[in-house]
C-alpha cells in the first residue's frame, strides 16, 4: 500500500506541500497518541499495515469477541487458551503478525456474550457469571501474551451494546433502581477482567468506562454512567484508562460547549475529567479516545452529515492538536481508515487511493 500512496497521491500532495512543507514525505513518527480502527486489507486485499505505518500509528486496536471464539459450548479448563472449546479468530492472529512486522502495538476489545454463559440470550446481554468473562479475558490475555491493552466492552452505556440496561428517564440527574443496574452490571464485569488481566502480567493495561459521545433514547449517558459505576460494596471498579467515543458535529475546540442533553464531544472532554475526576480522586485516569473520525466528501450514514475537504482537514488538525497539547489523552482512534458506501471517515478513498485528508493525519 505504501508504493500505492507514493504513487497515487499525485496533485493532492503537491498542493498541501505548496502550503504544508512540513507534511514528511517517508513514514511518519510512530506514536501511540495515534489509533487506527478497521480493516487489516484494503481493496486490493493487501495488508494495510503498511499504510499505517506510514501514518505515523502505533496502535492498532481490534476485538475479540466472546461469543464467537467460545460459541457451543463452556470450555472444560475456560483459562486455557488450548482448550478445544475456544476457536479464536483469525483475522487476531493475522494483525499480530502484521503488527509485529511494522512495530504496531496491539488494543484487544473484549466483547460479547455466548448464549450458553448468559441464558441463551443474544450477545449483547452480560453473562450470568461474572466469572466466566473474567476466565475467557485470561485465556485472551494468555494467547495474545504480547498484548498489554485490553479493552472492556465497547460503549456499554448504550442500549444496543449491552443488556441489560433500562434507559434513563431523563438526560440528567438522578437513575432510579432498575437504571442503576446496567452501569453496576458493568463495573462487575471491568473490575473481575482487571483482576484477571494483572493476573497474566502486571504490566496489562484496562480500558473501562468505554463511553459514547451521545447516549440518546435506549442509552444512559455518560455523565450518569460515571456516578453509578460502582460495585455492589460501593467502591469503584478498578482501571487504568478511561475510554470515551469522543464524536461531535464540530470542529474540535475546548472552548466551546458544553454540549446539550449530556452529550460529551470532543469539546466537553474538560468537563469529562472533572467527572472522572469525581469518581476517581485517587488517581487521574488517562483518556483513551478509542474512536473518532471525520466524514469527507459524502453523506456519512452513521454520523448522518459531510464536511468539504478544507473544513475536514481542519477538523482533523484540531482534533490531534488537543490530543497532542493535552498529556492526559493517552490515544485517539480513527474509526474508518477506507472510505465504504456508508462512511466517508476514510483516509483512502474506496479503490484505496489516499484522499488530501491521508496527509494531514501523517503530518499531525
Amino acid at each position: 500500500m505504501i508504493g500505492i500512496v507514493a504513487a497515487g497521491a499525485g496533485l493532492a500532495y503537491d498542493r498541501l506541500l505548496k502550503d504544508e512543507d512540513s507534511i514528511p514525505t517517508g513514514p511518519a513518527p510512530q506514536t501511540d497518541l495515534k489509533t487506527m480502527w478497521g480493516p487489516i486489507t484494503g481493496p486490493d486485499g493487501k495488508s494495510l499495515f503498511p499504510t499505517f505505518r506510514d501514518l505515523g500509528v502505533g496502535i492498532y486496536a481490534t476485538q475479540v469477541h466472546w461469543d464467537t471464539t467460545a460459541p457451543k459450548r463452556r470450555p472444560q479448563d475456560p483459562t486455557d487458551p488450548k482448550d478445544p472449546a475456544y476457536v479464536w479468530p483469525s483475522y487476531v492472529d493475522y494483525a499480530v503478525k502484521e503488527a509485529r512486522k511494522q512495530n504496531i502495538e496491539l488494543m484487544i476489545q473484549l466483547i460479547g456474550t455466548p448464549p450458553w454463559a448468559n441464558g441463551g440470550k443474544s450477545s449483547e446481554w452480560a453473562p450470568d457469571r461474572t466469572q466466566d468473562f473474567a476466565d475467557f479475558a485470561t485465556a485472551t490475555a494468555k494467547r495474545y501474551k504480547r498484548t498489554r491493552l485490553w479493552m472492556i466492552w465497547g460503549e456499554p452505556n448504550r442500549g444496543p451494546n449491552f443488556q441489560p440496561l433500562t434507559p434513563a428517564s431523563t438526560d440528567e440527574g438522578p437513575l432510579n433502581k432498575k437504571e442503576q443496574v446496567a452501569p453496576k452490571r458493568y463495573a462487575e464485569l471491568l473490575d473481575a477482567s482487571y483482576e484477571a488481566l494483572k493476573d497474566v502480567n502486571p504490566k496489562n493495561q484496562v480500558i473501562g468506562g468505554n463511553t459514547y459521545t451521545n447516549a440518546g433514547p435506549g442509552d444512559i449517558n455518560t455523565y450518569q454512567w460515571i456516578e453509578y459505576l460502582k460495585l455492589p460494596d460501593g467502591s469503584r471498579p478498578r482501571m487504568d484508562m478511561w475510554g470515551h467515543n469522543p464524536y461531535g458535529f464540530q470542529k474540535p475546540d475546548l472552548d466551546e460547549g458544553p454540549s446539550k442533553d449530556g452529550n460529551v464531544a470532543f469539546q466537553d472532554l474538560d468537563d469529562l475529567a472533572e467527572a472522572v475526576d469525581e469518581a476517581y480522586p485517587d488517581q487521574e485516569l488517562p483518556f483513551y479516545l478509542s474512536e473518532w473520525g471525520v466524514p469527507i466528501g459524502y453523506k456519512d450514514v452513521d454520523l448522518t452529515y459531510s464536511l468539504d475537504q478544507e473544513e475536514g482537514e481542519e477538523w482533523i488538525r484540531a482534533g490531534f492538536e488537543i490530543a497532542n497539547d493535552w498529556d492526559r489523552i493517552y490515544s485517539l482512534g480513527w474509526v474508518h481508515p477506507v472510505d465504504t458506501p456508508y462512511s466517508s471517515q476514510g483516509l483512502l478513498n474506496k479503490r484505496g487511493n489516499p484522499k488530501p485528508g491521508y496527509f494531514i493525519y501523517k503530518d499531525v
